[in-house]
Parts: C-alpha cells; sequence; structure tokens
C-alpha cells in the first residue's frame, strides 16, 4: 500500500476524522504511523483528545497489535527555517529573519510557497530512514486541504520547479513531485452520500486525474444503517396498506393506531425517499471506477473509541492490507466489512 497517504473531502464530510481513523488502521501490527496536520486548526489534537501539538512529531495513539501513531502540525514559518537551514546553512541568520518578521511576511505573501513547505516537509517524512536504513515511518497520513484546492496544493511544486531551473529549490519540488507522482502516494476522497459532496468528489477525481496525480479510494463516511428492507419500503409508496398497518398497530396493543398511522407511514417515506438518494449517489461513485468505502455515522457522537471503532471497519474492509491492489479500483463498494448489495 502507498507510504503516503493524502486525505481530502469538503468541508463537512469528515475528512479530519477519516485520515486519524486511517492512521490508527496502517498502525496496526506493529507498524508506525505518521499523522500530518497542514491546515493549522489542530484538528488532530482535538480527536485524540491531546494538548494541541507542537511543530515536533509526538507519539498521540498506540494501534491494535503495538502500533505507534505519530502526529504533527507543520507550522509554515518553522518549516521554512528548516528549509533555510538545510539548503543555505543560515541557522541564526534564519532565526534572525523570523524575529524581523521576514518569516511571517515570506509564508503570507506567497502562498504557492506554503504550499511547498507543507507538502515538502511531508514527503521529507516519508522518505526518512534512520542509522539501519529502515523507514522511519511505514505510512504518512496527511490531514490536506478540501476537495476544492487539493489539486492546486499538491501540484505547487511542478510550478515552482518550471519557475526555478535549477538550485536547491529546483531540485527540493522535483523530488517532492517525484513523491507525490509515484505509487509511493495515495489521494483519497472523503464524501457524504448526498448531492453536493459526492459532485465535488467526483470533480475532484477528474481533476486529480487530468493532473496525473494518484487517486486512491473514496471514502463514505456517516452512512446511516439500513433501516428498512426493500419488501418493506415498497410498501411505503403503496397507501392500500394504511387499513392493515393500523391492524397491526392496535394488535401490538397501541391505542389509537388511527392517529399513530399517518405519522409513521409519513416518517417510512421520507425513509425510503432518503434512501433512494443514497443509493443514486453511490452509483454515481461507483462510476469513478475506484475502491469505494463506507464508514457508519457513529450515532453517540465521536470520541477516541469511535476513531479505534472507524479504524478496525476500515481493516476489515481491506485498507492497510499489504497484499491489496491500489491505484486502480474496480468501484466495488464495501462497508462493515463485506460488499454492500
Amino acid at each position: 500500500m502507498s507510504r503516503l497517504q493524502v486525505v481530502s473531502g469538503k468541508g463537512g464530510t469528515g475528512k479530519t476524522t477519516v485520515a486519524a481513523a486511517l492512521a490508527l488502521a496502517l498502525a496496526t501490527e506493529g507498524k508506525r504511523t505518521l499523522l500530518v496536520e497542514v491546515e493549522g486548526r489542530q484538528g488532530i489534537a482535538q480527536l485524540f483528545e491531546t494538548q494541541a501539538l507542537p511543530y515536533e512529531e509526538r507519539k498521540i495513539a498506540v494501534a491494535p497489535g503495538g502500533g505507534e501513531v505519530y502526529a504533527l502540525a507543520i507550522d509554515p514559518e518553522l518549516a521554512l527555517l528548516d528549509y533555510l537551514q538545510m539548503f543555505y546553512k543560515l541557522g541564526g541568520a534564519g532565526r534572525a529573519l523570523k524575529k524581523l518578521g521576514a518569516i511571517d511576511f515570506a509564508t503570507t505573501i506567497a502562498p504557492g510557497l506554503r504550499d511547498v513547505l507543507l507538502t515538502g516537509k511531508a514527503c521529507e517524512a516519508v522518505r526518512r530512514k534512520d542509522k539501519q536504513g529502515r523507514y522511519a515511518y511505514d505510512h504518512v497520513v496527511m490531514d490536506a486541504p478540501p476537495t476544492g484546492r487539493i489539486t492546486r496544493f499538491l501540484n505547487v511544486n511542478d510550478e515552482v520547479a518550471g519557475l526555478a531551473k535549477i538550485g536547491p529549490i529546483h531540485n527540493q519540488a522535483q523530488a517532492v513531485m517525484r513523491v507525490l507522482k509515484s505509487r509511493e502516494t495515495a489521494v483519497h476522497l472523503v464524501t457524504l452520500l448526498e448531492e453536493m459532496p459526492v459532485q465535488e468528489t467526483l470533480d475532484g477525481v477528474g481533476e486529480l486525474r487530468a493532473a496525473r496525480l494518484p487517486v486512491g479510494r473514496i471514502m463514505v463516511n456517516m452512512v446511516r444503517p439500513a433501516l428498512l428492507g426493500e419488501p418493506a419500503l415498497a410498501l411505503t409508496r403503496d397507501p392500500s396498506v394504511r387499513p392493515e398497518v393500523t391492524e397491526a398497530l392496535a394488535a401490538a396493543g397501541l391505542g389509537g393506531a388511527d392517529k399513530l398511522v399517518g405519522p409513521l407511514l409519513d416518517q417510512a417515506g421520507e425513509y425510503a425517499e432518503r434512501y433512494a438518494l443514497e443509493n443514486t449517489q453511490r452509483e454515481l461513485l461507483t462510476e469513478a471506477g475506484l475502491p469505494l468505502h463506507e464508514l457508519p455515522l457513529l450515532t453517540e457522537g465521536l470520541d477516541v473509541a469511535g476513531l479505534y471503532t472507524l479504524a478496525k471497519d476500515l481493516r476489515a474492509q481491506g485498507v492497510g492490507d499489504d497484499t491489496e491492489a491500489t491505484g486502480k479500483g474496480t468501484g466495488m463498494r464495501t462497508g462493515m466489512g463485506g460488499p454492500l448489495r
């Protein structure tokens, strides 16, 4: 499975939650995962109920089987200082520039530079090895910007490499793009079974493919459980069932069955409409030809235990299995451990 897992999605779809659950799933069975935040929202710290993350890699969770999840909130200013030290050996001069406000000015006035630093830091973590020549992390998971700007965010180094024809900036940008456009990377998109998120997801898939960036999976988040089977759904559209439902309610000992049946059938009808809409959205997502995974709506709210539940669901669906095929899915829907029919 790709070593850099980029997670994007329309705002409100829960992409940070899915990124955190994915990091836990990938760390299962003794592996090490780095979960990277690039938007400065401290969403990862909130999910894991820990203190705000500093600009350093810190262990925040232990996965089933003894694996470890580390987290890093990338600060563009400090990343630029790292960059200046790495390539120009500025050291103290770089810190002086920070005191003068030049670093903040550079990262604010040139948003493209900011994205170069963020992607560069994540790719550095992907390539980093220890003294024994082993990768520092088995996987790096990036909680990336929303779908609307994910392609430009990931592709910014191509633009920089084109502007800076030679030198360390050019070489660094090319090195980052070699990672981002290789089999080492997979870009996953998180969506809901609703029209706007699904359309934005499909648009995002098209943009990523046009930019030759490797699209991974579609993660459908907050899926409601099925309450009625197909036969019951068909009955909700048949007005002749009203007397039968009234009789059944009365037989069950419910008083005022004739008053209950109307609201009950109305609610069932609303559910049937939503069910049909969700199935339509599933079919549209399937046409993208990517692996499609579904994560349940956690009705009791999301906490750390909920993250472990979602991670377990992802593992049950084959995410994190080293033998799995990546990059060219069939569009088969999976959820709760098996195909959805």
